[in-house]
């Protein structure tokens, strides 16, 4: 089976379907990895290096990890204009933990939370 284009199947579907879809799309946004948001919005690790002040292999090095402390997630998604929010999923219930969004101490110039963050290549943030 080829390839085809959106705009070429859209109008073959019906309204349920493309709204199914869209929210197959939306949710896989959702679940990617620092390499894959880094990606969407456009930037090389060079420019995330820029960004960040570190080098290009820091930025590298980051992306592969599996286990990170919040403000290093923090530092990269502010980098990238956007802002980290931290939600408890229990089954049904999703919980946004208050008062981990916000900086608790400074270290190094940097507003730093000491909490970490574990993420993979599916996981949300």
């Amino acid at each position: 089976m080829g390839a085809h284009q959106w705009k070429d199947l859209q109008h073959k579907m019906g309204t349920v379907r493309r709204k199914q879809l869209h929210r197959e799309v939306e949710q896989e946004i959702l679940d990617m990895d620092l390499r894959g948001l880094r990606n969407l919005v456009g930037k090389t690790q060079q420019d995330m290096a820029i960004l960040v002040q570190q080098s290009q292999g820091q930025v590298s090095e980051t992306e592969r990890r599996s286990d990170h402390r919040l403000s290093t997630l923090r530092k990269y998604v502010e980098a990238l204009g956007g802002e980290i929010e931290v939600v408890a999923n229990f089954g049904n219930k999703r919980i946004r933990l208050h008062g981990v969004r916000r900086c608790r101490r400074r270290h190094r110039g940097i507003w730093a939370s000491t909490s970490r963050l574990a993420i993979g290549s599916h996981s949300t943030v």
